[in-house]
């Protein structure tokens, strides 16, 4: 039995989120063609996600992480957001492909969209694996959007329950949660 059976159920199995992986691969290798393109993946929670997508896109891309939260370790966010963690190199003049795990209120994304607007990319668009529109405070158009799913506090793939839990391998709820 794997560590999680007792307090996770599934959710979204892995397979699949595999297959939807592959679909949003695919949809973004058709888009880009041609161009240079840059995952800016938002830390922690998109990294299991932005691995598979970035094997599943079939182009030569660059990848930087962005440190953003708007959590302090529990289940609600606070509102207020902070950058824990900037990209590496300039954004200017790039095609920026932001990869998200969950937009829930859409608070975090409404200011990350806003600061690397400010960056000057040749092109902005997001990718988010989950959407969570019940608990939506503001609008976010999602450009490549895996799934939508109802008010659950999810984990696993990414996702975390105070910093753990984001090894689980499929998108999972907490049991008695």
């Amino acid at each position: 039995m794997a560590f999680y059976e007792q307090e996770v159920g599934v959710l979204i199995p892995e397979d699949k989120l595999q297959a939807r992986v592959r679909e949003l691969g695919a949809q973004i290798t058709r888009d880009y063609a041609g161009k240079e393109l840059t995952f800016v993946c938002v830390l922690k929670g998109s990294t299991f996600f932005a691995m598979d997508l970035a094997r599943a896109v079939d182009l030569p891309l660059t990848m930087e992480f962005l440190g953003v939260s708007s959590y302090q370790g529990g289940t609600e966010t606070t509102g207020e957001v902070r950058i824990t963690t900037d990209v590496s190199k300039p954004m200017a003049g790039k095609h920026l492909l932001i990869i998200e795990d969950i937009i829930d209120t859409g608070l975090t994304m409404s200011f990350l969209l806003e600061n690397l607007r400010a960056r000057h990319p040749a092109s902005l668009k997001l990718c988010s694996l989950l959407e969570k529109p019940s608990r939506a405070r503001t609008k976010i158009d999602i450009d490549y959007k895996g799934f939508v799913i109802d008010d659950h506090f999810v984990v696993g793939y990414g996702l975390d329950y105070g910093e753990k839990l984001r090894n689980v391998p499929f998108i999972g709820v907490m049991k008695g949660k």
